[in-house]
């Protein structure tokens, strides 16, 4: 199934040095807001309590975090966790609550006081049905792990792209696949969304889907080195971009409706997650084109380097 039922020719690679400045650009301020203000870390990271609390009747979110509030509790997020009558509290470890090991003098840890300030404070009709403590020293251990596997990731997807084409190719998509994360990550620390471990899981998609699309245009690449033997690497560039335009604009177009809708009828809970991948569609589509693209150009590729080697049979070519 073709989007367009003539072959189009966009000329892509006239305003690489204009999409070269906007991708400095959004890396630049991706970095300072990511020093200057940090990430939001979320619970899973920086540790806490995650509290469910079973309700007769669909609760209100707003009513529980005032009500949460009024009886001390900072910091609070609640969301709807599994049906209506569900609620899922998030609350940030008190100083007075670190050690768990400590039992007062009636013999209760300090998670069965918080389960019964918690239930006081929602009022009848609220049961807390599960109470799971995540420690500081865990949490650290999952961002040690999560920036492990970004890390490993990166290293297997270069070693594949210079495997399967050549290195100009995986430098290229190594880079470009560098920047998405980033770019949303700047995002993030700017408007201080919480960051957790699903919004880490989108931003691990998003790298293999924009691999995905990346790996697409440079096969397109060789294939049409091998078929437009005159013209030059910026017009093959283009061509290959040309071809998979239809399949790039419908890949993308359906995947960024369901994120979409993901994020207005999925719950507050999906927000963080459903935008990063809405970021990740729209950014890994550009640097698909415009940055791994061009930094294959910029680099030195070459017709030689992607067309099989000649083979000599009696000594002659």
């Amino acid at each position: 199934m073709e989007f367009f039922k003539s072959k189009t020719n966009i000329d892509f690679m006239g305003i690489r040095k204009f999409t070269a400045l906007i991708s400095i650009l959004l890396i630049g301020v991706s970095i300072v807001f990511l020093f200057a203000r940090g990430l939001n870390m979320g619970l899973d990271f920086t540790g806490g309590y995650q509290i469910q609390v079973d309700y007769n009747k669909a609760p209100s979110t707003l009513v529980v975090n005032k009500a949460l509030e009024a009886a001390g509790f900072h910091k609070v997020q609640v969301t709807t966790f599994g049906s209506a009558n569900s609620l899922m509290i998030k609350l940030p470890i008190q100083k007075a609550q670190d050690n768990q090991a400590v039992i007062n003098k009636d013999g209760q840890s300090p998670q069965q006081l918080l389960k019964q300030k918690v239930e006081k404070a929602l009022g009848n009709g609220a049961s807390v049905s599960s109470l799971n403590y995540i420690g500081p020293q865990v949490g650290k251990e999952l961002a040690t792990n999560g920036i492990l596997a970004l890390v490993v990731a990166m290293i297997c997807i270069i070693g594949y792209i210079a495997f399967r084409f050549e290195m100009k190719f995986a430098l290229s998509a190594g880079i470009a696949l560098i920047h998405d994360p980033i770019v949303i990550l700047g995002v993030f620390a700017a408007f201080q969304l919480e960051f957790n471990l699903t919004t880490l899981a989108a931003v691990l998609a998003v790298i293999g889907y924009s691999l995905n699309d990346t790996v697409v245009i440079y096969d397109r690449v060789r294939e049409n080195f091998r078929k437009m033997r005159k013209a030059s690497v910026i017009e093959v560039v283009n061509r290959s971009v040309n071809d998979t335009l239809s399949r790039t604009i419908m890949t993308s177009g359906l995947t960024l409706l369901v994120v979409v809708v993901l994020y207005f009828f999925g719950g507050p809970s999906l927000h963080e997650f459903s935008l990063a991948l809405i970021l990740g569609v729209v950014i890994g589509t550009y640097s698909s084109i415009y940055v791994a693209g061009v930094l294959a150009v910029l680099f030195g590729l070459r017709r030689e380097s992607l067309l099989p080697p000649v083979k000599l049979q009696d000594d002659q070519p």
